[in-house]
């Protein structure tokens, strides 16, 4: 949940609001309806008439709508020839008169099949000049809402006189977020919400990764501060439109938040004062900024937290990753809800589709990670282990024993399930945790944050486990070698590069998944088929999918290996080849061998032998995963003897290199280093050794009374 701002407490005193419905926030890129956001604002506005808030909304959108109709049953009603000749452009106000219509239309059957009644209506500029319209607008308003009516504003565009109906901005109102502003000053509302398609007023275009989001607009500080992005997509302003509405609301005593239209539940979460979006208010420079968590102080509570876990029995530990587990599925609608408006938000932001597949929580992923977490939970006790025994003296026992590490710092892109993997990862290893995930996972991190620190006891404390909310707080962190024990970045080739490269902390994970599946010409063709299809295709945007696929010279011209080719061509497979296999495939030259696709597609490469293809992995593979297919048993030994991988299979997909597949319950990543852990990384791997000794009163002095045995001693299980 996002952090309360006390500076909004005045919120629990409103009653009366007034919400703007922003264009890009009711039409989709096409300009339809998105008929799924319609309905769950109406469901929003359903609740709050029901506890008693009267809302009053102002909905965008007719314009946009109109045109999207008429362009089409002009496209039905145009001849061959009519297609020719130059489009003209659509009138707009004959735009507005159509979408006005079929606007009003949908949230009437929106709000009928709610039991709510809504009203339609539409004014001009020059409305509100006659003071007795102004004065009846009132005693209109005071009878729908006590009526329980949600009335619904819009400029009547149709018959404007405004001069330019989307340039002029002369007038009492010149767009429908200064209209929702006037409305609010009018009818004395208590608040006035904007919503955008973005999650507030940001020092910069929200799409620059430097921006910040501003929680409190201070007039004299943010207004020769920010730099605004362009208009809206489909609407006639954009934030700059909406600024300025704003401002001129709050500063006449008006409270004006503005924040994320797409975001479920975002009107009921500014309603209960959390800290989301943008606050515009009169008093606004007279309050302190709400302090922000320090990043290094969230280290220093996850280490006595973690402290606290460590002295807890191996039941109580296993408890908490049950009771986690459990409030994972408990809350699924609501982990659902969160994540789908993320891949809203990152498809609208053209993000790329293998960033969007690994960002999406595929349903029932929840379930699988609830239950690979109670596979850790009922694991043998990973902490206190005695590894080795030994007497090194009589009476002098030397225990070497398993440790938490102390504090991880995990920063990881795209995928939600991380932050759950690693969380109970840490929880089972005693060890305090910092993540900071990216901003395109925002509310997905969010909300499985707080559900898993909810399930933590108070007598370890939710902050064994720390969300840091800020990208410019991580270069300060990789300095802090003495707060941080480990970093794991989890991401793009171009994040754990930056991370090595910035930080004197260990780093444990790899850069690349660029993973090679070997056909040898003793292969049974058919396995091969079944492997290679599941190792591209089951999950391309994984980084142990397959990359390349090499094939021995002697399969190139058979009939099972052209079979191969044409089934991956048949599941939307682009594939790409190296020299000699372009040539005769007659597909386009890969680039270059060292590629990580992440996506449906492959590089493909003939080679002469199991030893050319061994030469070929180590050159330009990434020491991930690579698998050969084979049944000649020296072949075979040569390969996964001499493959210097991560992990080598034989006769298996790599796509089975991954903690919950080899039973670790699951992985905070898989590492290519040669030290420490490798390839996926599990409990074990977050955990080191500490040396306990045992005597009875024993001194060194120069070892004159002292015989060593050196003798192991058998460990009790």
């Amino acid at each position: 949940m996002e952090e309360v701002d006390h500076s909004r407490a005045f919120l629990k005193d409103v009653k009366r609001l007034v919400i703007k419905v922003g264009t890009a926030v009711v039409a989709r890129n096409d300009g339809k309806i998105a008929l799924g956001k319609l309905g769950a604002l109406c469901e929003q506005l359903k609740e709050l008439n029901s506890q008693g808030y009267e809302i009053i909304l102002v909905s965008s959108g007719a314009v946009g709508l109109g045109r999207q109709r008429l362009k089409y049953r002009k496209l039905v009603n145009s001849s061959f020839a009519d297609l020719q000749k130059p489009q003209v452009e659509l009138d707009g106000k004959a735009c507005a008169a159509v979408g006005q219509n079929c606007l009003m239309a949908l949230y009437d059957t929106l709000f009928s099949q709610l039991d709510v009644s809504s009203a339609q209506l539409l004014v001009t500029d020059s409305d509100f000049r006659d003071r007795d319209f102004r004065r009846q607008l009132s005693e209109t308003m005071k009878s729908l809402l006590s009526l329980k009516v949600i009335p619904i504003f819009n400029e009547n565009d149709a018959v404007s006189t405004r001069r330019a109906p989307y340039e002029d901005s002369s007038g009492i109102f010149w767009d429908n977020d200064s209209l929702a502003a006037l409305l609010a000053l009018e009818l004395k509302a208590d608040l006035l919400i904007l919503l955008s398609d973005v999650d507030g007023l940001y020092s910069g275009p929200p799409s620059d990764p430097r921006s910040k989001l501003i929680h409190t607009y201070i007039k004299e500080k943010h207004q020769t501060e920010i730099t605004f992005g362009d208009k809206s997509r489909v609407g006639r302003g954009g934030m700059t439109a909406k600024v300025k509405a704003a401002v001129n609301a709050a500063y006449a005593g008006i409270p004006v938040v503005i924040t994320s239209g797409f975001a479920a539940g975002n009107i009921f979460k500014v309603l209960q004062g959390e800290r989301i979006g943008t606050l515009f208010h009169q008093d606004a420079h007279l309050w302190a900024p709400v302090k922000e968590i320090d990043a290094r102080g969230m280290a220093f509570a996850a280490r006595e937290s973690s402290r606290r876990l460590q002295a807890m029995t191996s039941e109580e530990r296993k408890k908490i990753l049950l009771d986690v587990a459990d409030a994972l599925e408990t809350n699924v609608k609501l982990i659902n809800v969160e994540n789908e408006a993320d891949v809203s938000e990152a498809q609208r932001a053209g993000y790329e589709k293998s960033l969007i597949a690994r960002l999406a929580l595929k349903p029932g992923k929840i379930t699988s990670l609830a239950k690979s977490i109670r596979v850790l939970a009922n694991m043998e006790d990973p902490i206190g282990r005695v590894l080795k025994k030994t007497e090194l003296a009589d009476g002098l026992v030397l225990e070497k024993t398993s440790s938490p590490l102390g504090v991880l710092l995990i920063v990881f892109e795209s995928r939600p399930e991380a932050l759950v993997q690693i969380a109970s990862l840490a929880i089972r290893s005693g060890n305090g945790l910092l993540l900071k995930g990216g901003k395109e996972a925002k509310r997905s991190n969010a909300i499985l944050h707080k559900i898993i620190t909810e399930a933590i006891p108070e007598s370890v404390g939710g902050k064994l486990i720390g969300l840091v909310t800020s990208r410019e707080e991580i270069p300060d962190l990789l300095k802090h070698d003495d707060v941080i024990d480990l970093v794991i970045p989890r991401g793009s080739n171009k994040l754990v590069s930056q991370v090595k490269n910035s930080t004197t902390i260990p780093v444990l994970g790899h850069a690349d998944g660029i993973c090679h599946v070997y056909i040898d010409k003793s292969a049974n063709m058919d396995m091969a088929k079944r492997i290679v299809l599941d190792a591209k295709i089951d999950y391309p945007a994984a980084c142990n999918a397959m990359e390349t696929l090499l094939v021995h010279n002697d399969l190139k011209s058979t009939t099972a290996f052209n079979d191969l080719v044409v089934e991956l061509c048949i599941a939307g497979v682009t594939l790409y080849g190296g020299p000699r296999a372009s040539a005769l495939l007659r597909i386009p030259e890969a680039h270059s061998f060292h590629h990580e696709y992440s996506s449906m597609a492959c590089t493909v490469e003939f080679v002469d032998d199991v030893h050319a293809a061994i030469g070929h992995i180590h050159e330009h593979g990434s020491a991930h995963t690579d698998c050969i297919i084979a049944e000649d048993q020296e072949v075979v030994d040569a390969f996964l003897g001499q493959v210097d991988s991560a992990a080598v299979f034989h006769n298996a997909s790599p796509r089975f290199c991954d903690g919950a597949r080899f039973g670790l319950g699951a992985e905070v990543g898989i590492s290519t280093s040669r030290i420490h852990a490798r390839g996926p990384v599990g409990v074990e791997g977050l955990l080191t050794t500490r040396w306990i000794l045992r005597g009875n009163g024993q001194i060194v002095d120069g070892d004159k009374e002292i015989t060593y045995t050196h003798k192991d001693l058998p460990i009790e299980p």
